[in-house]
């Protein structure tokens, strides 16, 4: 990652199965959360710089065990369904693949296996400007300026 750069590792702490009522600590969001959270200093994630972050929802209820990769300049990639009980590493594998990746991008058969599929969305950075982007639907906003 090059300085001044940031890569943030968002999990969820709330994950549940739908319809499951079990306390927060039994919650499989919170305890994949739990399991990053104590490898992540060993991890080559913590060692490119990633920022790692619990959030209370990430608002994909009908997905649980939800993470976010997001990163200056880089795609945000969001995965679902993964494994508490035993994803955890695979989660801190791609995160730094996506540290080193310079869009963010990592292709399927790169990704660590448990993250290669279940992905819920790849959102590009502001200002990205690619062929992934369908300019036909692109409007950018009017500056007075331009205007008068």
């Amino acid at each position: 990652m090059l300085e001044g750069d940031r890569a943030i590792l968002s999990v969820c702490t709330r994950c549940r199965v739908p319809g499951d009522g079990c306390a927060l600590e039994e919650r499989p969001g919170y305890r994949l959360a739990r399991g990053i959270k104590a490898r992540f200093s060993q991890s080559d994630a913590a060692r490119l710089g990633v920022e790692l972050r619990g959030v209370r929802c990430m608002s994909q209820c009908k997905r649980h065990c939800v993470v976010a990769l997001s990163g200056t300049g880089k795609f945000t990639l969001v995965f679902g369904d993964l494994d508490a009980s035993v994803d955890a590493d695979a989660v801190l594998r791609l995160a730094a693949q996506y540290a080193e990746a310079p869009n963010g991008l990592i292709e399927r058969p790169d990704r660590p296996e448990p993250l290669r599929a279940g992905i819920l969305g790849r959102i590009p950075p502001i200002g990205f400007d690619d062929d992934l982007v369908d300019t036909s639907f692109t409007i950018k906003p009017m500056h007075c300026k331009e205007v008068l």
